[in-house]
């Protein structure tokens, strides 16, 4: 995580700006935007589009009524005789359309904000499930979680999207209303009103682009800017930055990414505010300009003060409506660009398809399951991480993987368990090729508890039966899988039993001890009705005692089902009915513990290494 990728990725900021032709070309985005908001709540959407509608004709109203309000004021003044039933009718109508401004304005805020946390709450829910379809390895992917990052930041915020967009169609058919009154008048006003509002709506577009620009390519550094937040303060890595003094140096690094993109920012946001300056002082002589025009026409008679009140009130409105319809055009823009990155993150699609149509696992699983010379690589990478991978594992029989760390143990159970996809080879199972069974089945019957296996932070309950949320309320279940990882004897320790919140993040919480989490973690395999059951080092902070103890249990429990192990502890994998080992990738020795002890080769080297070390 050195800085040089950074500062190489700044120096492109200027190759990935946006043209404003791109930019119009996201507006394509809205469509399926409010497709989306349209699915997410047809009645509040249809409601806060009506509600603008109206909203849309009043400013037009309310500048007539004025008009004629002032008019028939003059009238009385002038005539003292004249009745004034028709100015007090006008003075409610007047006091009407404000109450129902005011009406319309607070409903069109509630149905858009209701609406905007309904979207955000759908495109999150809608993240998890396609997040959950796409393949592992492209999670190990540093684009691709860029491509996530952006993605995750675009489920909140929609509710701004959503207001621009219909504020705009709203002030459009405000605007076209008032700019009928002023063609009727002077065609010249629209002509002069539009050259008020170019110079600034075409500034902010410029800089805007930028502002895109710049955090887009800042993807990666704010993904460490977060990382380094979080490492310097979060209790997870509290202990290693006091033991080893590692505040400073965090916030060092912290310091000197975060000035990088200050100073870049701070570059951009200087020259929109002197420019935007400039900009705007043409539209305000332009409009001043137009303004001095309606008086003289006042003035000299050929209109009325009420008429130069309506003209004046209008062409205001249309300065202010078409200067915010020019720069939330830009902002609409700017946020459709970002809403691509949601979209581009949906359109991606995982190799590993869930097969819906296809065959369900045989229970039981006659045959077995049986690598054919197996060979996986990562995309983008010419080292192959297994090759030539044949074996078999038989119902009943225990599987042990041995090797040094990279031997690629941990590689050949995700591709078990389908995380991966083989580059090359089959892995079957009864004969048939595991890609032809449907994939929620396969993973259904196979229990997998991984060496980073995680510690979620809720109750010892929702801990266990993570590894079968459909028992999620079965006690019955839940004690007995507690029962047969020996978790049971931690639970009891514990002030609210299976209802105890494990972990520091949340009131009352408490941490357990590594070894504590691992039988938790334990029991989520024997949760499921699995008929493959995978323990990837799950043990691994236990002590040899327990570990074996552990181990012997899991041994007795299995009775009639395939298992695979892996550990460093040969006093454990001896259990196993027959051991691979594994060196680089590739299958170096393979046979029960008695005939690789005999074959005296590089498993007995290192259970022996180990064996001494017990001496």
């Amino acid at each position: 995580m050195g800085k040089k990728p950074f500062k190489e990725t700044t120096k492109n900021n200027t190759s990935n700006q946006q043209t404003f032709q791109k930019r119009f070309s996201a507006l394509q985005n809205l469509p399926r935007f409010f497709r989306l908001v349209w699915e997410t709540n047809k009645l509040l959407t249809a409601g806060n589009v009506i509600f603008r509608l109206i909203k849309s004709g009043l400013p037009l109203l309310m500048l007539y009524v004025g008009k004629e309000i002032i008019d028939e004021v003059i009238h009385i003044i002038e005539n003292p005789q004249t009745s004034q039933q028709y100015l007090w009718i006008l003075v409610g109508a007047e006091l009407g359309l404000a109450v129902l401004s005011d009406l319309l304005n607070r409903c069109i805020n509630l149905f858009d904000s209701l609406l905007g946390d309904l979207v955000a709450n759908k495109t999150s829910v809608e993240l998890v499930h396609h997040a959950a379809k796409l393949d592992l390895y492209q999670f190990e992917n540093p684009v691709f979680y860029d491509k996530l990052e952006r993605a995750r930041r675009q489920t909140s915020g929609r509710t701004v999207l959503l207001s621009q967009t219909l504020a705009q169609m709203q002030d459009i058919v405000t605007i076209i209303s008032l700019g009928a009154g002023l063609v009727i008048f002077n065609p010249w006003l629209i002509l002069i009103l539009i050259i008020a509002v170019i110079p600034s709506f075409l500034g902010e577009t410029h800089f805007n682009e930028k502002t895109y620009s710049l955090t887009r390519s800042w993807t990666p550094e704010r993904r460490e800017l977060d990382y380094l937040r979080y490492l310097g303060s979060s209790a997870e890595t509290a202990k290693e930055v006091k033991v080893f003094g590692l505040e400073n140096y965090l916030a060092s690094r912290f310091k000197t990414l975060s000035e990088e993109y200050y100073l870049a920012n701070r570059k951009i946001s200087i020259s929109r505010a002197s420019w935007g300056y400039l900009l705007s002082a043409i539209g305000t002589v332009a409009y001043y300009g137009a303004y001095v025009f309606v008086l003289t026409q006042t003035l000299i008679g050929l209109i009325t003060v009420g008429t130069m009140t309506f003209l004046s009130g209008s062409f205001q409105r249309m300065h202010g409506m078409l200067q915010s319809i020019m720069s939330r055009f830009s902002g609409i823009a700017e946020s459709a660009l970002y809403l691509q990155d949601l979209f581009d993150f949906f359109e991606i699609q995982p190799t590993i398809l869930a097969n819906e149509t296809g065959r369900n696992i045989p229970n039981p699983v006659l045959k077995g399951i049986t690598f054919e010379n197996v060979g996986f690589k990562y995309p983008d990478n010419d080292f192959w991480a297994l090759r030539n991978l044949s074996f078999s594992i038989a119902p009943g029989e225990k599987l042990a993987l041995v090797g040094e760390n990279g031997a690629g143990k941990t590689t050949l159970v995700k591709l078990l368990a389908c995380l991966y996809k083989p580059t090359e080879g089959r892995i079957l199972i009864d004969g048939i090729d595991i890609q032809d069974y449907k994939l929620a089945d396969l993973r259904a019957n196979i229990g997998i508890i991984f060496q980073d296996f995680i510690r979620y932070e809720m109750s010892v309950s929702d801990n266990i039966a993570m590894g079968d949320v459909a028992h999620l309320e079965d006690a019955a279940a839940i004690e007995n899988a507690a029962n047969m990882s020996m978790a049971t004897e931690v639970i009891t320790k514990l002030p609210n039993k299976f209802q105890q919140v494990l972990g520091k993040r949340f009131k009352d919480g408490t941490e357990l001890s590594g070894g504590q989490w691992q039988k938790i973690a334990l029991a989520r395999a024997y949760m499921r009705s699995a008929q493959l059951i995978v323990l990837d080092e799950p043990t691994s902070a236990l002590d040899a005692r327990a570990e074996h103890e552990v181990f012997k249990r899991f041994t007795e429990l299995i009775e009639g089902k395939m298992a695979v192990l892996i550990s460093h502890r040969f006093s454990t994998v001896r259990m196993a009915d027959k051991i691979l080992f594994l060196e680089n990738g590739k299958l170096l020795e393979h046979g029960s513990h008695d005939t690789l002890l005999r074959q005296d080769g590089k498993y007995a080297e290192l259970f022996n290494l180990q064996a001494i070390g017990y001496q």
